[in-house]
């Protein structure tokens, strides 16, 4: 099917690693132009180059921390050259504490907010006078499952990813007399078979993620319940099958669809 993404502009935040690559190259293997945001620049480099390998009409790396309020501008500069953007993904996001809210430390509540859902206000705010002008852009917002029913020891996450989920209506409402689509993708949990798809920065990664080192922190219980096949006979998703989605809602033949929530959850929330 062609999606008509052919030399579109398309920014992908968290774009190095996981669920934000696995967006990247296939916007890549659609034609676009893609501009991958994210603070590994060895990882970046190769998401870059492999986009390029996968038929994207450019692809670049922007090094960029987006908890700093500077960096969205830093991010449409290195856009700039390749044409004005077409579409927006949102897709950093990540966890800075894993305790009950009771036991959690009120001093980490500020990066989970600002890491979940600051960093789309900004880079949104960023983007939209652009796409105003023109009257036409897409922007996908990556939620989560857990915005939806919580994640157990997760609760500023569950809440910030709500509050993504709750932003995206009210955007795709304020914006529909722009010509202006937004909608949002809510994974479950999601994880790549390919070795190279884990930043340094990245929450899985076998060796520094966040999720390493909090693993022993859950309770076996939860360990089976992290593990429980979900009704398409296995426990976790693939990057590849949330970019699938993503790229369709991006994409013109998703153009009557706007201000849905959709999740890609094997069934696990029926």
């Amino acid at each position: 099917m062609d999606l008509g993404l052919v030399g579109k502009v398309v920014i992908v935040t968290g774009g190095t690693a996981n669920i934000g690559r696995g967006i990247a190259l296939e916007f890549a293997r659609e034609g676009a132009k893609v501009v991958i945001v994210g603070r590994d620049a060895a990882a970046g480099a190769k998401v870059a180059e492999k986009a390029k390998s996968l038929g994207a009409a450019d692809a670049v790396f922007v090094a960029a921390d987006l908890l700093d309020p500077a960096a969205p501008a830093k991010v449409l500069a290195a856009a700039a050259p390749l044409g004005p953007v077409d579409v927006l993904v949102n897709g950093l996001g990540g966890n800075f504490d894993q305790a009950e809210f009771i036991d959690s430390d009120p001093a980490r509540w500020a990066s989970d907010i600002d890491l979940n859902f600051g960093t789309v206000l900004r880079m949104t705010h960023a983007v939209l006078p652009q796409m105003v002008e023109r009257r036409t852009g897409a922007i996908v917002n990556i939620g989560s499952t857990a915005g939806m029913v919580g994640d157990l020891g997760l609760p500023v996450y569950s809440a910030m990813k709500g509050a993504v989920h709750s932003f995206t209506v009210v955007l795709a409402k304020e914006l529909g007399k722009h010509a202006i689509r937004v909608n949002c993708v809510a994974p479950w949990a999601t994880f790549s078979r390919d070795p190279e798809a884990y930043s340094a920065g990245s929450r899985f990664n076998p060796e520094t993620g966040f999720f390493v080192h909090n693993h022993i922190e859950l309770t076996e219980e939860d360990k089976r319940n992290r593990q429980r096949p979900t009704y398409v006979g296995r426990p976790f998703a693939t990057p590849e099958e949330v970019a699938a989605l993503v790229v369709w809602v991006a994409s013109e033949r998703a153009s009557y669809t706007t201000g849905s929530v959709w999740s890609v959850d094997g069934g696990c929330l029926m």
